[in-house]
């Protein structure tokens, strides 16, 4: 959808986010969702520097499934969610100009841990986020980037 300059500058929204990576998405969604639960409305628009959700998202991670948890308790059974191949192993190595060597799993902390994680692209989940978020209702504009806020009365 392209949008003159003059018709972007009217266009009014209760909260404007800049960036429709995991976290803007993540915070679009819960905005609304809040509001839902306060029985309220409000307009929530997501700016998108890139041609479209996910052209700016390194590619492969490793995710812990707590954030989708908090956002969307079912989305495993949600359409389209794209995390579904779960770490099956990991291991650690030490290397040196001798070789490697391996070390030992249960010596790593917590937080290098990866059992229970998934394996997934970035740039997939970006793109199903966005389509969770507008069937909230929120407006996602890619191809447009923020260069400043206008406050108005």
């Amino acid at each position: 959808m392209a949008y003159d300059a003059e018709e972007r500058e009217s266009m009014e929204f209760d909260v404007v986010i800049v960036g429709a990576g995991p976290a803007g998405l993540a915070a679009a969604i819960r905005l609304k969702q809040r509001a839902a639960e306060a029985g309220s409305e409000i307009t929530v628009v997501v700016v998108e520097k890139g041609s479209e959700v996910g052209a700016h998202i390194l590619s492969g991670a490793v995710l812990d499934p707590s954030g989708l948890d908090a956002l969307f308790p079912d989305w495993r059974e949600r359409d389209g969610a794209p995390v579904d191949t779960p770490v099956a192993s990991e291991s650690f190595k030490l290397f040196g100009p001798s070789g490697s060597l391996p070390l030992p799993v249960f010596a790593m902390p917590p937080m290098v841990k990866n059992h229970g994680n998934y394996i997934v692209s970035m740039g997939n989940v970006c793109r199903w986020l966005a389509r969770e978020a507008e069937a909230l209702g929120v407006e996602i504009y890619p191809g447009m980037a923020a260069s400043k806020p206008l406050w108005r009365e």
